[in-house]
Order: structure tokens, then sequence, then C-alpha cells
């Protein structure tokens, strides 16, 4: 119990809760966070920090439930035959959720053996940022024009999910991924950050469950119950909170502030590890 303090449960918590849903990776960032830490890399205590940051995500998904419990109301009544746009919709989650999926299942053990370390997530970031200013400026990742959510297909849907199978490498971000993709596909802005929060509820509450089903039981002897309680309750207050002001500044400006933070961040990671520090 004692590899994992309260402050650092909190620190993780933050860190998962404000970058999981914006496009800069919460992977990478809890990544670097836990070296920066000092926490366990290896064996079962490794494993059990691993589990951890996975689980912390359900403060996150319980974020996404809460501010946009009316529309997952309408795609439950959709699963229930009572709402053709909720079935419509369900059925778009459900195309754009199966890709990443299947890749995780085959690919996990490569990707955790292979990706989960500073520089892959440096890498990431930092082709990602370029990416991002790259098509902002051919002004296709404004906030202005695009189709509603409501207007969304199986075949787009499933455009939006082969680009999410980009994220599982850490530092790319599930959140760019699928907002730039349903970008260009022609959704609006506002309905392509919707489209990936609804996609992030699924997909997330997934890696969750799978997580809390194979290592609950290891998380919970290592760390005990308080600071995953913790993590999780901090997760989901940041998470409310950054999913709120991303939603309001992506309706006046395009992406180009999260290209510049994730050149940033990946500048200045590369050079924390140049240095010994990572």
């Amino acid at each position: 119990m004692g590899l994992l303090s309260a402050a650092e449960a909190v620190v993780l918590g933050v860190v998962e809760g404000v970058t999981e849903f914006l496009p800069i990776s919460s992977t990478g960032h809890l990544v670097v966070t836990s070296s920066l830490l000092g926490l366990p890399e290896g064996g079962r205590a490794g494993d059990a920090v691993t589990s951890y940051e996975i689980a912390v995500q359900g403060g996150a998904i319980l974020a996404v439930l809460v501010l946009y419990r009316h529309r997952l109301a309408v795609m439950t009544e959709g699963v229930l035959g009572r709402s053709a746009a909720g079935r419509r919709l369900t059925l778009a989650v459900l195309a754009a959720f199966v890709p990443s999926a299947l890749v995780a299942v085959v690919s996990e053990r490569w990707i955790k053996g292979t990706l989960f370390g500073p520089w892959p997530v440096v890498a990431a970031w930092m082709v990602g940022g370029v990416a991002v200013l790259a098509l902002t400026r051919t002004g296709r990742l404004g906030p202005v024009g695009g189709r509603a959510l409501e207007s969304i297909g199986v075949r787009e849907a499933a455009v939006i999910g082969a680009a999410q199978v980009l994220a599982l490498w850490p530092g790319t971000s599930r959140a760019l991924v699928t907002i730039v993709a349903a970008l260009l596909v022609g959704l609006s802005m506002a309905a392509a950050v919707e489209f990936s929060f609804l996609l992030g509820f699924v997909t997330l509450g997934a890696a969750t469950a799978y997580e809390a089903v194979r290592n609950g039981s290891l998380m919970v002897e290592t760390f005990g119950w308080f600071t995953p309680l913790l993590g999780f309750a901090v997760a989901f207050a940041s998470a409310a909170l950054a999913i709120r002001w991303m939603v309001a500044y992506l309706t006046r400006h395009d992406l180009a502030i999260f290209g510049w933070y994730r050149i940033g961040i990946g500048v200045l990671t590369a050079g924390l590890g140049l240095t010994g520090v990572l």
C-alpha cells in the first residue's frame, strides 16, 4: 500500500481527468508522470500501477455519463427499439469501437512491452502535433461548417474507428485521432467532439472493465481501496471540468493550440530524458 501515496493518487487522478478527452494523450501523460514519480515499471508492482492507470479512467468515464446522460439515454432507447435516431447512433458508435478493440486484444502484450515508455510517447506527441498544425493550415479542422451528429452513418463511423486504432500507440491520443477523423468525414466540430466522447465512453468503459476483471485483485492487493477510489474521484471532477472547457473552446477555435502543446510537451519530455531525469 505504500507504493502509491494519497498525493500520488491525486496527481495521477488529475492527469488522467484533465488529459483523457483532450487531444493530447492521457496514456502518454500517465506514462511520463508515473516515471517522474518513480513508480514501479516492472513485475507485479508495475502491473498494479498499469492497472491503476487504466482503472482510474472510470472517473473520466463517469464524467461523460453525467454530462451526456441525455444523449446516452437516447442511445439506450435505440437499443430497446424505441428511437430510430438512438439506434442509428448506437450502431455508429459500435462500428467505431470494434476495430481498436480487436487490434488491442491481439496486440496487447506487444503494445505494453514495446510502446509504453517515454521515448515512444515523445515520438507520438511530436508527430501528432505536426500533423495537427499541418491540417489546421488547410482549414479542415476549424469550428465552422460540417454536419450534425445525427447524420453519421456506419461507414463513416468505421473510418473513425480505424483511425482510433492509431491511439493504441501511447502519446497519439484517442481523442485527437477520432476528432480529426470525424472532421475529415464531414462532421461539424461540435459533432466530432461529441462523437469522440461517446466513443470514448464505450472504449474506455470496455478497457476499464477488462482490466478490473483481469488485474483488479492485484491492484487492490497492492494499493488497497483508498488510493484507487481517491484517484477515481479526482479523475471524475477534473474530467468534468476539462470536458466543459474543451467544448466551449472548440466552438470558437480550431485544434492548433493542442498541436503546439503536443510539440512543447514532447520537447520538454525529450529534454528530461536526455538529462537523465526520466
